[in-house]
């Protein structure tokens, strides 16, 4: 995919589910979770014991299906790990400018993490399309996104950390081009509990509450 095909793709889903698990085998149970709740875009992040193979697995046995990015990438090497494997996107914490090189270099797409208005605009100096807004729901959640994008209205913004189903609506409202979902999606003591359900009743609250946010925006005029 080009990297215009996988923001439009992000932006078409509009939710960005963060999997965080102990072992390969809880990786992959979330995955299928998310899928089955019909969200078809998974951030393995390098947290995850072995996360090299779980996206590599992801690649291969949803090849055509599911969006498939890294999350957590902080360096150089680690991008390119990810790339091999099979990652359309790395997604890091903060601005790694290595990160941001290497994806360029390879086509792909980068999405650095910011979250002042001055960390926003050097990662827009260095080439990003997308910022992640980290951690978010920390600083005013909404509010503090609908402060954001009022010097930037332009940017299309990621809103990670404290995002839910209850306050999606809100993220959206406030200008969000899509949601960073973790914890509060793919829950740890469900998926060690083989509670599978949990995680796909999850993941449709939230992709109806997106839907729902959306179909209630105002329709911008033509100018």
């Amino acid at each position: 995919m080009t990297i215009d095909d996988v923001i439009r793709r992000i932006g078409e889903i509009g939710i960005v589910p963060v999997v965080r698990a102990s072992t390969i085998d809880e990786a992959m149970r979330a995955v299928q979770a998310i899928c089955a709740g019909g969200i078809p875009v998974v951030e393995i992040t390098m947290t995850v014991p072995n996360a090299m193979s779980v996206i590599r697995e992801v690649a291969q046995q949803y090849e055509g299906k599911v969006l498939i990015g890294a999350g957590t990438v902080t360096t150089a090497e680690q991008a390119e790990l990810c790339i091999r494997a099979g990652a359309e996107f790395l997604v890091s914490p903060g601005l790694a400018t290595s990160v941001l090189s290497v994806a360029q270099t390879c086509a792909k797409l980068a999405i650095p993490g910011a979250l002042t208005p001055t960390e926003l605009m050097n990662a827009h100096d260095h080439g990003a399309r997308l910022v992640k807004i980290f951690p978010c729901g920390n600083v005013g959640g909404a509010k503090y996104l609908r402060s954001l994008k009022a010097p930037f209205p332009n940017a299309s913004l990621i809103p990670t950390g404290g995002v839910n189903a209850a306050n999606a609506g809100e993220f959206i409202a406030a200008g969000a081009f899509a949601l960073g979902v973790g914890a509060d999606l793919v829950d740890t003591a469900a998926l060690r509990a083989g509670n599978l359900e949990k995680i796909t009743s999850g993941a449709r609250e939230l992709a109806q509450a997106v839907a729902s946010a959306r179909a209630a925006l105002p329709e911008k005029k033509a100018l």
